[in-house]
């Protein structure tokens, strides 16, 4: 039932505004859904950390992501000596954002080592991911450095030699800031951004069997990382890929003396301001060769991959917290008599901002289960994960885009002014469709997982299990002709991006089936259909729409959070 006001609101008084609002009580979905990709011994000792860091995403974490926002990193080339000795002055805003995000809660250590918030072993990705999804509301430029810190531990891990990961390792997956070593990847060169072959920075072999790299690195974010993986290409060694070599390189060099690089400038971004990218000129600076030294690019797209996955579980976080901030606004704003969760085209585009911020949590925590099985060598999980990873990367980012603008329409004038959090979510939320690769490349790594890993029947059998667990009978007839199309693709990629969609919608709609049933929500299961419907199905575009959206889909995230 709804309630009019017996007066409309006046002045202030008609503004909604959510300060202070706990947004991991508010969402009705959130800690449900924690119970099915956690062990419950985990989840129930994670629930006080997970309640905390809603109650600090909604208010002073929000607060210290909007000064840190306006208060973007300086570098400072020199010293007032005249030492060429660049620094990255940050906002005090963002750096308690670190001690909170790396030190406090160990969001880039959690998955390496134990110890992290009580828990005596290393947590599943989906506990990290838990977390971080609900930092990512408030802020999202550090998650950039978060996730580069975590990758960087887990690739130095697969493919560094013991003594490398020795050295480096403690201070990647510190929780003391003082000890802790961020760490970045510096792949993009002026003409090396996404062809990886056309790497022009050099690296020259020395006695002592380091490697000494010269050239420009041309966008590098987190630039004052204490070790950054780097890209360079062997003098000597072979064309294309197989002369490309991945290199551990870090800001001092093993004697304690600055290494030979500098940060010639940041760059100034549309968003993710509160968190430095720069350039980087290597001037014969020390670097240590990771693995094997003909699959530099394999192995970082290991580091790349593991990013993508960050990048899609961020894009879900600020689809979320877009749709909270437009059901807080529409259960409280009066308009011609009426709260605006009352009126029907509302309730429509609010149905519409759900259903992908819904399909992409359901995807972020499909792949994070599917990360932990495959590194603990369950046949099939490598294959999954490896065509889940860039289907969510593809489309969940390309979704934040609309959904985060979409969410502002509803705050009205105000969404567009930066006082509030809509116009940095909508700026943050044009990042993932372009870093660790854009829609292009990553649509066309779905093709190369199905051909190359033999992903497509592996994530048809899951997706069709999920169906059947779910009551999505409509489904199987779909995915079968999805992923024909995604063979035909395969042999014609202008299809690429029509067939990532289409098997992204397919296994997305399953799951939040499967999770409906697991969790006894109808509103859940309803989601799944109207992915299906709106996202997918045909549709006469002058037929009527007739279907009203159910209160059960449109709660009031404060009633949620009281």
């Amino acid at each position: 039932m709804h309630i009019r006001p017996s007066a409309p609101p006046a002045g202030a008084d008609a503004i909604p505004d959510s300060r202070g609002l706990n947004l991991f009580r508010a969402d009705p979905w959130h800690r449900a859904l924690l119970g099915l990709y956690l062990p419950p011994d985990l989840a129930a000792h994670l629930l006080p950390h997970l309640d905390r860091m809603g109650a600090l995403a909604g208010g002073p974490l929000d607060e210290m992501a909007g000064a840190a926002d306006r208060n973007p990193p300086v570098l400072h080339p020199r010293t007032r000596r005249g030492e060429d000795l660049e620094t990255v002055e940050k906002h005090p805003a963002y750096r308690e954002m670190e001690r909170i995000a790396f030190g406090e809660y160990g969001l880039a250590a959690m998955s390496h080592r134990g110890g992290v918030l009580g828990w005596p072993e290393p947590m599943p990705p989906a506990a990290k991911y838990a977390l971080t999804y609900l930092f990512v509301q408030a802020e999202f430029g550090l998650c950039c450095p978060l996730s580069m810190t975590d990758s960087l531990a887990r690739t130095l891990q697969k493919f560094g030699d013991p003594g490398l990961v020795a050295r480096y390792l403690p201070g990647l997956t510190a929780t003391d800031l003082d000890a802790l070593r961020q760490g970045a990847m510096f792949m993009t060169e002026q003409g090396a951004g996404s062809d990886i072959a056309a790497t022009a920075v050099m690296a020259a072999p020395q006695p002592d069997g380091t490697w000494r790299l010269t050239g420009d690195k041309w966008f590098c974010s987190n630039p004052d990382a204490g070790v950054a993986l780097v890209l360079a290409r062997r003098e000597g060694g072979p064309p294309g890929l197989r002369g490309v070599s991945l290199f551990l390189l870090p800001r001092e060099r093993p004697d304690g003396s600055r290494n030979a690089y500098r940060i010639l400038r940041l760059k100034d971004k549309l968003g993710t301001r509160s968190m430095a990218s720069g350039e980087i000129r290597l001037e014969g600076a020390t670097a240590f060769l990771v693995g094997d030294p003909e699959a530099g690019f394999r192995q970082m797209a290991d580091m790349v991959n593991n990013s993508r996955l960050s990048n899609g579980m961020r894009a879900a976080g600020m689809m979320r917290r877009a749709a909270t901030e437009a059901l807080f606004i529409a259960h409280r704003r009066v308009a011609f008599g009426r709260r605006l969760i009352e009126m029907p085209l509302m309730r429509r585009q609010l149905a519409k901002l759900l259903v992908p911020t819904e399909q992409a949590r359901s995807m972020v925590f499909q792949a994070a289960e599917a990360l932990r099985r495959a590194d603990a060598g369950e046949p099939g999980a490598y294959a999954l994960t490896r065509i889940l990873t860039p289907l969510l990367k593809f489309r969940a980012c390309r979704d934040a885009r609309r959904v985060t603008g979409d969410a502002m329409e509803v705050r009205g004038g105000c969404g567009y002014i930066e006082e509030w959090a809509d116009a940095r979510l909508l700026r943050d939320s044009h990042l993932g469709s372009i870093w660790e690769g854009t829609s292009n490349i990553v649509a066309l790594d779905v093709l190369r997982a199905a051909e190359r890993e033999g992903s497509l029947p592996v994530l048809r059998a899951h997706a069709l299990r999920m169906a059947e667990e779910g009551g999505l009978a409509e489904l199987p007839p779909l995915l079968d002709r999805a992923a024909a199309l995604a063979e035909r693709a395969q042999r014609e990629p202008a299809l690429a991006r029509q067939a990532a969609s289409a098997l992204y919608h397919l296994t997305s709609a399953a799951v939040m089936a499967w999770e409906a049933a697991r969790i006894g929500d109808p509103a859940r299961a309803a989601l799944a259909r109207m992915a299906l419907r709106h996202r997918l199905l045909p549709r006469d575009p002058l037929a009527a729409e007739e279907e009203a959206v159910p209160d059960a889909l449109l709660p009031d995230p404060a009633r949620l959070a009281a």
